[in-house]
């Protein structure tokens, strides 16, 4: 029975892992759960494996077991049916439950050591360390739920939640459980909350049911996930409700201290209500006796009046809703200036006050009323108005559509831009609300004027004006249609004429907009079309530091775009460039950081341009050497950007001219420093350019010291940046392969360091693909075959296993060197084949005989003597035989051929041939490649003097060989030739030998 509990146990776990991923709040509690029982399922296979005695008290251990591990999984099952905001309220209750569990979990656990024997010494262990994690495990509700939690508790004990406070708090709860904050969203989790009290009632939970009945009471005080039609249902029927006039305050809504309508009525000692301030004042004032009554007072005790608060607020809102119809009718009825600005007024007091009152303004259909303002001859009338629209559209979509909706409403406020200074700001603000509004912003667009207005607003002395105003452009041009009407009203034009021949503020005005905007890559082009490369680029001699900053910020803004990159470079940009960036001592640090990114920019767009005319960007020796000795004397932003150039023109077509430039800058000392700077985007940048001038270059690492090596291998383990990783690991590969330096590897534990970082070999994007590929050359350290210690130490890491996976899953680069790899270990095989020993005494009582290796002659293994037999090695690199790659073809060849060198030929042969290896071979003959012919004559003439191969294989061979005997070198006729003798078509004596 208890292995049939230990089984269930098993199962159980494996159905709580799969659900804890699905509960959609308090996620990460569940899986910290899962983690832990997890653990528990190797512990419960061996005990399943045991012949454990059925004590007593190992059968109650493992019923606490089923019986909380059933637990963690109804709960875990129970959570993943919940809603968003169920499990958020109940997270404490949750977070209980799990606590409890985990508790009793480890308690059980902790008994199996006690109860039984029969586990082992590190299964004990194991137990023992999870015990103590379990223990330690806290399941808690985080500070923002419990902010949540509380407020909700709050608002229901003291009824003091109104419409703001539930909004705020519903987009709160929204936040906390992941969801957006938009209507749809809230409201369909509020109506899935819904459906869990119902479900509560069914279960005739009615207390849980009244507590979240509280809850959603609470949260439909606000209106977040109404909709607007909800909204405006609402708002008609309150206001429909009410009297025609408004109403008189009650005495009792006044303060007896200050004979005002109260705002935070608090109650006394004595029993009076005062305003909160002046009793407070009173209290400062030494008074300690009640106003009212003379009665002594304790002035610790203010008690809030929620009743009368809450009276005061309904009787303001009442008299609001009444002020706001009011104020409709009147201003429908009027033509007095004066009378209609008092109106307005009026409304926009009440706008400034609560978005509450805006709300109901729109509510109550005011926009079209107010659309129809914007045609009034009194221009203050027209700028109320849109001041007004201003503050309905700012954080409304309901009152943006409104505006959509009306006829020519956006024509009417176009026609705005093209009045008084004050009148063209607010309109232009208001465009700018209403462009944020899809449906708004193409119509905005399609106002034939509106295009010339803006632009010519976009150059006004008014910085705030101007600034929308070019937002405004911004965001029409992302409409293609829009582009070409900013073309026809030579809008770009106009921008590169005012920085030309303006003043020098409008110079520097205009060159700060080109460095803000966020451009398309359509206007980046178009603006390099209109000439803007001539002034941006006067402006950089300019006298003022500042003048310079900010045309260098534009040509950073601009040269993003690499077709403008290249044509600055093509017309002469970057020589002025680097004499300012050169000039000691004369610009700031932030403008040098300002050049040095845009000379950066400047590189990354000469990488993979077309080789036929390629762009150089750095034409001197000079320029080079100078912008790279920079390194050693600027802060790390700027030396980052040094280097990102430098790292990015050896990708381009003058990559040979840079590097050998590099390699006159004593560049090796530096990037060796800056590879251990405690800036780690700094160091990054350092590690990738010097593997990029390495793999180019190895040379420059002959001169190696133990310290450069020690810093890759800390970049190895602390690095979270894979690129940086992939260049760390290139660096390692590319290190002298002597003694000393592999020892300083070994001993520093290089080893395990990078075998840890070719553990997950599955759906490699390039990045990672080149990281595996550079951690396979940087093995290759420790598999030649000169030293079988190194060798055994990297088998017994396990090595040999991923130098077989890759040749699956690498590039062909990586495939070739686990080939090579692979063919030094299988160089030393034959010395550590374990003879196969005879057996003693009578055969008949002997241990049964021992396997010997088909190739090695003796006993294998992978870690004692890394036989390629018993890796499974053969057939991967018989596949690799097939890469395109005639590299990878020919290290797989290698490797494959030293399975049969000497006295192997036999056994070696036997084995190529079940791989189907031979007629690979064959077809090598007639491949261009030098190395993949020779390797495959010598294996030929190797195979044909066995008489099996020779009549299997020889009829194949045949004219390939005689057609290289006639066309081979010395070389390779001879050996063709002593390949057909061995098949009787050439004799011995023959003038090819």
């Amino acid at each position: 029975m208890t292995s049939e509990a230990i089984s269930f146990i098993i199962e159980t776990l494996a159905e709580l892992v799969v659900g804890a991923s699905e509960v959609l709040v308090k996620n990460d509690s569940f899986k910290e759960l899962a983690a832990y029982l997890e653990r528990i399922v190797p512990i419960l296979k061996e005990l399943k494996t045991k012949n454990v005695t059925n004590s007593e008290a190992f059968t109650n251990a493992i019923d606490v077991l089923n019986r909380e591990t059933r637990n963690a999984n109804k709960l875990t099952q129970e959570c993943c049916k919940r809603s968003k905001v169920y499990l958020l309220v109940n997270s404490m209750s949750i977070n209980r439950r799990l606590q409890k569990t985990i508790g009793e979990i480890t308690r059980a656990l902790s008994l199996l050591p006690l109860v039984t024997s029969e586990i082992s010494s590190n299964t004990v262990e194991a137990i023992g360390k999870l015990c103590d994690d379990m223990q330690k495990a806290e399941f808690k509700t985080s500070a923002a739920e419990e902010k949540i939690l509380e407020k909700i508790e709050s608002g229901i004990v003291e009824n003091s939640v109104d419409r703001s406070d539930a909004n705020n708090l519903l987009i709160q709860i929204a936040e906390a459980v992941g969801v957006t904050t938009e209507r749809s969203t809230l409201r369909k989790e509020l109506e899935d909350f819904k459906i869990e009290i119902e479900n509560c009632r069914l279960r005739k939970d009615q207390a849980e049911a009244l507590y979240m009945d509280q809850i959603i009471a609470l949260l439909e005080r606000g209106d977040a996930a109404s909709s607007p039609k909800e909204k405006e249902l609402k708002y008609l029927s309150k206001r429909n409700s009410l009297g025609s006039q408004t109403l008189e305050p009650l005495q009792s809504f006044y303060c007896p201290l200050t004979q005002q309508v109260m705002e935070d009525p608090v109650e006394t000692s004595s029993g009076k209500t005062f305003e909160r301030s002046a009793i407070e004042k009173w209290f400062a004032e030494g008074n300690r006796l009640c106003p009212l009554t003379m009665t002594p007072l304790d002035t610790s005790v203010l008690r809030s009046n929620k009743v009368l608060k809450q009276s005061i607020r309904e009787w303001k809102d009442r008299n609001t809703m009444r002020t706001i119809v009011l104020t409709k009718e009147k201003l429908q009825s009027q033509d007095d200036d004066e009378e209609v600005l008092y109106c307005l007024g009026t409304l926009q007091d009440l706008c400034e006050q609560s978005d509450l009152h805006r709300e109901w303004l729109v509510l109550e259909n005011y926009i079209p009323v107010l659309i129809q303002i914007l045609g009034a001859k009194n221009h203050v009338v027209r700028n109320r108005s849109l001041a007004i629209l201003n503050m309905l559209a700012k954080d409304s979509d309901d009152a943006k559509e409104r505006i959509a909706n009306i006829d020519d409403a956006v024509a009417s406020i176009v026609h705005s831009l093209a009045r008084r200074e004050g009148e063209r700001k607010l309109a232009v603000e208001l465009l700018l609300q209403l462009s944020k509004y899809d449906l708004v912003r193409e119509e905005i667009g399609e106002v034939q004027s509106c295009i010339l207005l803006l632009v010519t607003m976009s150059s006004s002395d008014d910085n705030e004006a101007a600034r929308n105003a070019k937002e405004l452009l911004e965001i029409l041009s992302y409409s293609d249609n829009n582009v070409l009407k900013m073309a026809r009203a030579n809008y770009f034009h106009h921008l590169v004429h005012r920085l030309s021949t303006g003043r020098d503020d409008v110079k520097m005005t205009m060159a700060t907009a080109l460095s803000e905007m966020e451009l398309t890559n359509r206007n980046k082009a178009s603006l390099f079309e209109a000439g803007v490369f001539g002034p941006l680029l006067h402006l950089v001699s300019h006298s003022d530091i500042q003048v310079k900053t900010v045309a260098i910020r534009a040509f950073r803004n601009l040269s993003t775009l690499k077709k403008n990159g290249l044509e600055m470079i093509r017309q002469g940009g970057v020589r002025p460039i680097l004499d300012l960036l050169f000039q000691p001592g004369l610009i700031s640090v932030s403008l040098k950081e300002h050049i040095s990114a845009l000379i950066m920019q400047l590189a990354a767009s000469t990488i993979s341009e077309d080789d036929k005319a390629p762009t150089l960007m750095l034409e001197s020796d000079e320029d080079a050497l100078k912008l790279f000795s920079l390194i050693s004397f600027t802060r790390p932003d700027v030396q980052q950007n040094i280097l990102q150039t430098f790292y990015a023109l050896c990708q381009s077509p003058s990559a040979s001219f840079i590097r050998s430039k590099l390699r006159e800058c004593s560049v090796f000392e530096v990037l060796v420093q800056l590879c251990e700077h405690e800036n780690l985007n700094l160091r990054a940048s350092a590690v990738k350019l010097f593997a990029c001038l390495v793999c180019e270059e190895a040379s420059m690492l002959e001169n190696i010291n133990q310290k450069c090596a020690e810093a890759m291998l800390k970049i190895l383990i602390s690095s979270s940046d894979k690129e940086e990783i992939s260049s760390a690991l290139g660096i390692v590969h590319y290190l002298p392969k002597n003694h000393q330096i592999t020892e300083w590897l070994l001993d520093a534990g290089a080893l395990p360091i990078i075998y840890n970082h070719l553990q997950d070999l599955k759906d490699l994007d390039y990045q990672e693909s080149k990281l595996i590929e550079n951690a396979i050359g940087a093995l290759s350290h420790f598999t030649t075959s000169t030293n079988p210690e190194w060798q055994k130490i990297a088998a017994e890491t396990g090595v040999i296993s991923v130098l077989v996976k890759v040749l699956e899953c690498g590039t062909a680069s990586t495939k070739r060197q686990a080939a090579l790899s692979l063919a030094q270990f299988s160089k030393s095989s034959l010395g550590l084949s374990r003879p196969v020993s005879k057996p003693k005494g009578f055969w008949c009582f002997s241990a049964p005989t021992q396997i010997s290796c088909l190739v090695h002659g003796g006993i294998c293994t992978v870690k004692s003597s890394f036989c390629l037999v018993e890796a499974d090695a053969v057939r991967p690199l018989a596949r690799t035989l097939g890469e395109s790659d005639p590299e990878a073809s020919e290290a797989s060849l290698e490797a494959l051929l030293t399975l049969f060198e000497g006295e192997r030929l036999q056994g070696g042969s036997k084995v190529l041939e079940e791989a189907n290896v031979i007629p690979l071979i064959i077809k090598f003959l007639n491949s261009p490649s030098h190395g993949l012919q020779e390797k495959s004559l010598h294996a030929l003439e190797r195979f044909f003097r066995l008489s099996e191969f020779k009549r299997l294989y020889g009829a194949s061979a045949h004219m390939p060989l005689v057609d290289l005997t006639q066309r081979g070198t010395n070389r390779v006729r001879s050996l063709a030739a002593r390949t057909l003798a061995h098949l009787n078509v050439l004799q011995y004596q023959s003038s090819y030998f």
